[in-house]
């Protein structure tokens, strides 16, 4: 697992970046507060973490995307990852598979985890390295869930890279073996990560709003 030298602690006094400073869907400029990680950053960031992630395999590697919200996170991670070479200077071949789990109901998470994937495609995976994909650990309850699952099916090894990883009270103590960021006891969106489905479409990572909140409750 990641060690606390191995990913970027944004959680400082807890304050963001201002939006004037930034570029983001107008419709949104009641419903979420600040900017806690630029897109910019993102990017680099997740380039970082190819170059890590890559010398860490030399054959086929199923990465496994954790649905929707890790979706962009899995995007960008994989182009990258097609583009570098493993500590032997070689490519690496890969296969793609998506899960989705679900856990959360308006901002805060049920505490039932649900998990798509069929028995078939979870027995497709035995033998095989996994590394999956998720954009933010937060309690840790539902990668935990998945990860005892997969125990079951025999798979030569899996990993797991969060985008980010919150610093929460609430947390089981779970910590990924490849961190992004590490980021303040709030809910944030955007970079694909959702209220009720909604601020896919923002770049940046930012703090909903109060007002966000109640606008897009269910």
């Amino acid at each position: 697992m990641a060690q606390e030298s191995s990913w970027i602690d944004v959680t400082g006094n807890g304050v963001g970046y201002n939006l004037s400073h930034f570029t983001y869907p107008e419709h949104y400029s009641e419903d979420i507060t600040d900017v806690i990680i630029p897109n910019g950053l993102i990017i680099d960031r997740v380039e970082k973490l190819a170059r890590t992630i890559i010398e860490q395999y030399d054959g086929r590697l199923v990465i496994c995307c954790v649905l929707k919200g890790g979706h962009q996170f899995f995007a960008d991670l994989v182009s990258f990852l097609k583009k570098f070479t493993n500590k032997d200077g070689k490519h690496l071949p890969f296969s793609l598979d998506f899960i989705r789990l679900q856990s959360y109901c308006n901002d805060e998470s049920t505490g039932e985890v649900k998990i798509s994937m069929t028995e078939k495609e979870l027995r497709d995976l035995e033998g095989k390295d996994v590394l999956l994909v998720e954009d933010i650990i937060d309690t840790g309850k539902s990668m935990v869930t998945l990860l005892d699952c997969l125990k079951r099916y025999n798979l030569k090894s899996v990993k797991v890279a969060s985008l980010l990883l919150k610093d929460t009270p609430r947390s089981n103590g779970f910590v990924p073996d490849y961190v992004g960021f590490l980021i303040p006891d709030k809910f944030i969106v955007g970079y694909c990560l959702d209220y009720n489905d909604v601020f896919r479409d923002l770049d940046h990572i930012c703090t909903i709003s109060e007002i966000g909140k109640k606008k897009y409750a269910k």
